[in-house]
């Protein structure tokens, strides 16, 4: 290698952090399946704001320090400002599922969306000692069709069963294979008959074992051999092949059986559009669903797939924590009112980067005015002088007309859990970011055209050997 010119500078993370979303949204979508854009625009701000300080030599750890605190004050404001819900009141969750999808593609048919996302939340839900539990993601699947070779085979097999005795199986009713390399060493014609004949008497006794016990129905995750099919039919026992392992989970939840490793422990079939669906309706107590998209194509499936995750994400932040706070950019103003409040009261260097972060929380409703063309400026000073009068600290945007209205009126609602977690995941990754040193940067010498197609790495030195990278809120 020859010789190379190393160059050290500073720079605030602005540009790394908006161009790696997944990374930093992955927490947000995994604890409440929304508001994962706000979390990169919120974050992204408080590093803007954080700039002015380091420029000022000022340590990232009294920035650090600040932001902590100012996230506990916020968590507090929030459970403050927050109005508790009733779930069971079926009209009241229509109206805030319906929040979400007013402005979104399914629009058109949000009542419809909200009706189908609030009956899936409330089948999957389980309570057991107390204990809520709500695994949308786990039992809940929207299917567009594409099941592959999963069905009934052969067509002799019943396509209506009511009432059904059902078995549910993940091992497959064929003859085993070898894991590994086989070898067999035949001698005579005779032997080749043989074993034949023992791989038919295997087939046979395992269809044996399920016609035992004269299930109506039986499902597999593997495969079924013609002649497991040729036994099966002669018994009048459906049996469904190749089935997924969440789908097979499903069925046992909403049946209420236990799946069967091996046969000697121990459908309705419909076609929409061109694909095949089994169903299994009229259970008793299920706990997990299936909802069935149709649409023009794939783009609007997707589309439509993602606006009803939404919503039903929505319904179930809500049941799990039955709060809610305004939208429209009210609780950000709010809680920035609270900040500069409390900041007058502090003194040393934290107060100024605690105060940062409230000017950072406007730039949400910053953002509705600006995606409903009107004047930020006048707007948002507005917005600041209604959050200083008495009753009026529920006023925000309204995104559509870009006009400032009372949120209670309008009926925009948030989940508590949703906003929270915007906050907390937003502090977090601005202060993993404030956590890097420098930046060191090599390039070829002599070579103008060094940061096209030259040789560029980047080493991000972090304090205590890169921990706040695995623990998120760990001290500095």
């Amino acid at each position: 290698m020859g010789p190379r010119r190393l160059q050290c500078r500073w720079e605030v993370g602005m540009v790394t952090a908006l161009s790696r979303p997944p990374s930093w949204t992955r927490t947000q979508d995994e604890e409440v399946g929304d508001k994962t854009t706000s979390v990169i625009i919120l974050a992204g701000e408080m590093l803007s704001v954080a700039e002015q300080f380091l420029e000022h030599q000022m340590h990232p750890t009294v920035i650090i320090s600040a932001y902590r605190k100012a996230l506990d004050d916020m968590i507090a404001t929030l459970k403050e400002i927050s109005t508790p819900v009733d779930v069971s009141n079926r009209e009241l969750m229509l109206k805030i599922i319906n929040s979400v999808d007013t402005t979104k593609a399914i629009k058109r048919w949000a009542d419809l969306a909200c009706n189908i996302a609030l009956d899936a939340v409330k089948t999957v839900e389980l309570e057991d000692n107390g204990r809520k539990e709500l695994d949308i993601k786990k039992y809940t699947r929207k299917s567009w069709g594409g099941h592959g070779e999963q069905g009934c085979h052969p067509p002799q097999m019943r396509r209506f069963i009511k009432n059904p005795r059902i078995l549910l199986l993940d091992c497959s009713l064929e003859y085993k294979k070898g894991e590994s390399q086989t070898e067999i060493e035949i001698t005579r014609e005779e032997d080749f008959s043989c074993i034949l004949q023992m791989e038919e008497e295997y087939i046979q006794q395992v269809c044996e074992d399920i016609i035992r016990l004269k299930p109506d129905l039986v499902i597999t995750e593997k495969g079924i051999s013609d002649l497991a099919q040729h036994y099966l039919v002669k018994a009048n026992i459906t049996a469904i092949r190749r089935v997924r392992k969440t789908d097979n989970n499903r069925i046992a939840r909403a049946c209420g059986a236990r799946i069967a490793s091996r046969t000697d422990d121990i459908r309705e079939e419909d076609k929409i559009g061109s694909e095949y669906f089994a169903f299994l309706t009229e259970c008793k107590d299920p706990k997990a669903c299936t909802i069935i998209l149709r649409g023009a194509s794939k783009e609007i499936l997707a589309e439509v797939e993602r606006n009803l995750q939404d919503a039903m994400q929505v319904c179930h932040n809500v049941m799990i924590g039955p709060y809610l706070v305004p939208g429209g950019g009210v609780t950000e103003m709010r809680v920035a009112h609270s900040l500069k409040k409390k900041s007058k009261g502090m003194t040393g260097v934290n107060k100024w980067p605690y105060r940062s972060v409230a000017n950072a929380l406007e730039v949400i409703p910053r953002m509705f005015i600006q995606n409903c063309g009107a004047s930020t400026i006048r707007l948002l000073t507005s917005l600041r002088a209604k959050h200083t009068q008495e009753g009026c600290q529920s006023w925000g945007v309204d995104g559509e007309a870009g006009v400032i209205v009372d949120m209670k009126d309008l009926g925009i609602w948030e989940p508590l859990a949703v906003k929270m977690q915007t906050y907390k995941t937003a502090v977090e990754t601005a202060i993993l970011l404030l956590r890097i040193d420098d930046i060191v940067s090599g390039q070829k010498k002599g070579d103008d055209r060094a940061d096209d197609a030259g040789t560029e790495f980047h080493v991000r030195a972090t304090r205590q050997l890169l921990a706040p990278c695995f623990k998120p809120g760990g001290s500095s």
